[in-house]
């Protein structure tokens, strides 16, 4: 009777959505996509086809030899002497710098030039060891991180991934060396998370060797400090297909020492405050047109693909700040005794540890995935790097937030210093691309990808396929996994056909106008991130096990067990009609509020 009732409402599904199919057209998204047309090399853009990707799970990347394994050891030892006898995360936040003998020592140690190669006097770090030693300032001190992450992993990232030979041996030596500091010019103030809508404008000059640049830009970390400026800006270009000149976006490589540039006052702030933010501004800059990094009107591409190349190492950096607050916490729990107990023994502290060594371990796992599948040269990252990002700056705020809970009083005061993490984390959900409008990039491109199978299926192909997915999990593993992680494995290849036919669903239903659908497109990013903390998870703890560790498969069971209750109430929410209708409810009184410019509500006891 199941399956009778079950085959009636593919039939159902069929008959009522032939129609509508017909009349799809390809999904318009507000993203840009990068290799759009490219064969799918990506885990995270399979889930969305009902494809479990094992080439990109299995085995879970082991790519450092032992001589790379020695160097980031002896790094890392050599770094956490740095942390803890010369650094002071205290007074730097208070003090809102970092004093010059600081800046020498991490100069000496190499740490503005990670992973620049030799030939330019960095010390060439693959993806990984590089993620393995951002842990350290994720353990010490964040905003120290920012400055640092600000001028290699985003500054200067540019001339590493698109400059020329010339521009490469001009600034890479100074740049790795930290003897001039670097900074990523994109924001501007009325030009945020739509960074195609930048003012800044730069023309070429009549003799064609400079072009002029004038605009401005805000919340420029290293923005005060920095000599070199990656800078983005309007520039006249002609459009290949129609031949007109139109206004497209190019990166230039700025120097300070061109003139035309300045910076406004440091900018106070809720944390990081160690790091230099600033506003910068171009007046009149003259910028020789050999300057130009990448081609003239292909700035766009740079930007997001200096962004997306430097998302990876923000999961590693705070795995340090998880595993550190994990052993605040413990050590609390474990010494704090109330009403007879310890803390520990009580089932309400043991659950909070358990969700923060679930978030971390989750968070780990992807993070050290996507740098590991980036140095075995997977030509295809954007979705997870999204994916990283938003899980462990969320999953990082959940931690400190319960380690805060954890310490009651004394994790409030400002001495225990747990609130300083608090602020610092604030703003990793914000920078390099908001989790708000990344979800919309994880969820819009994965309903691109669906729109394209549809067309090229056409309309009873697309819908047989549907039909026939619908009862059918993704196809069974080719790699032998561990017995213990057998459920796990059910529920994740359950789970991706589940998500997939239920996504295809409604962009069946929707059309065009699933760009609108926001709070559906949240859902849709928060089940895709929970498949892939999942597969993560298993991979992960799968090939430890065949190592003949054991230990870690009772965390992967349990994340995806959790997982796997989430994305059921997710899944089924993108198709209940009930749950659409509260939805519009809580939307509408969003819109009355705006309208109002404020509360709604009048007070209870009317004055």
């Amino acid at each position: 009777a199941v399956v009778s009732t079950q085959s009636t409402g593919s039939a159902s599904l069929l008959y009522k959505s032939t129609k509508a199919l017909r009349a799809y057209q390809p999904v318009a998204v507000t993203c840009k996509r990068y290799l759009a047309d490219a064969p799918n090399t990506s885990f995270a853009r399979g889930i969305f086809l009902g494809e479990l990707r094992e080439e990109e799970l299995f085995p879970y990347p082991d790519v450092l030899n032992e001589e790379q394994k020695e160097t980031i050891s002896m790094m890392m030892e050599a770094g956490h002497s740095f942390f803890q006898e010369t650094n002071d995360a205290t007074a730097n936040d208070t003090n809102e710098q970092i004093p010059e003998d600081q800046l020498d020592q991490m100069r000496a140690l190499g740490m503005y030039g990670l992973m620049v190669p030799e030939e330019y006097g960095g010390i060439a770090l693959t993806n990984t060891m590089y993620a393995k030693f951002g842990e350290l300032t994720g353990e010490y001190d964040l905003g120290l991180g920012i400055h640092t992450g600000a001028h290699q992993s985003i500054g200067y990232k540019g001339i590493l991934l698109y400059g020329n030979e010339e521009q490469k041996e001009k600034y890479l030596p100074s740049l790795a060396s930290g003897d001039v500091f670097a900074c990523f010019c994109l924001t501007e103030p009325s030009s945020g998370s739509d960074a195609s809508s930048i003012k800044t404008r730069a023309v070429l000059n009549e003799a064609g060797t400079h072009y002029v640049m004038n605009g401005s830009k805000i919340w420029i970390s290293n923005g005060g400090i920095a000599e070199i400026f990656t800078v983005f800006a309007q520039t006249p270009a002609i459009d290949a297909k129609t031949g007109e000149t139109k206004d497209k976006i190019t990166a230039f490589i700025v120097e300070r020492a061109f003139g035309g540039v300045s910076h406004g006052p440091p900018e106070k702030k809720m944390g990081i405050k160690c790091s230099n933010t600033a506003e910068v501004y171009f007046e009149n800059c003259e910028i020789p047109v050999e300057n130009v990094l990448g081609e003239v009107g292909g700035g766009f591409k740079v930007a997001m693909n200096i962004l997306n190349n430097g998302r990876f190492g923000m999961g590693a950096c705070l795995t340090g700040t998880m595993r550190m607050l994990i052993a605040r916490a413990t050590d609390h729990a474990n010494n704090r005794k109330q009403f007879i107990s310890n803390l520990r023994e009580y089932q309400g502290i043991q659950q909070k540890i358990a969700r923060m060594n679930l978030l971390c371990y989750a968070n780990e796992s992807m993070a050290y995935m996507l740098c590991g599948n980036m140095d075995r040269g997977a030509p295809e990252y954007q979705l997870e790097a999204a994916i990283s990002k938003i899980f462990a700056s969320q999953a990082a705020w959940d931690v400190c937030d319960e380690t805060i809970q954890i310490l009651g009083g004394a994790g409030f005061m400002k001495d225990v210093g747990i609130e300083r993490w608090m602020r610092d984390l604030r703003i990793f959900r914000i920078f390099e691309g908001t989790n708000d409008i990344l979800k919309l990039f994880i969820a819009l491109n994965g309903v691109q990808d669906i729109g394209k199978k549809f067309k090229s299926a056409g309309t009873v192909g697309a819908m047989m396929g549907l039909a026939r997915s619908k009862f059918l999990p993704a196809a069974p593993l080719k790699n032998k996994v561990h017995s213990d992680l057998s459920s796990s494995v059910d529920m994740l290849r359950g789970d991706i056909s589940k998500f997939s036919v239920a996504v295809s669903e409604q962009v069946i239903k929707h059309k065009k106008k699933i760009i609108e659908q926001q709070v559906l497109l949240n859902r849709i990013a928060d089940v895709a991130i929970l498949l892939q903390s999942m597969a993560s998870v298993i991979s992960r703890s799968n090939t430890v096990a065949e190592k003949g560790d054991t230990s870690e498969i009772a965390l992967a069971n349990a994340w995806c067990a959790d997982s796997h209750q989430r994305i059921k109430i997710l899944i089924e929410e993108m198709g209940d009609s009930d749950v659409t209708k509260v939805d519009d409810a809580v939307l509408d009184v969003g819109k009355m509020s705006l309208d109002a410019n404020g509360y709604l509500a009048k007070s209870p006891i009317g004055c």
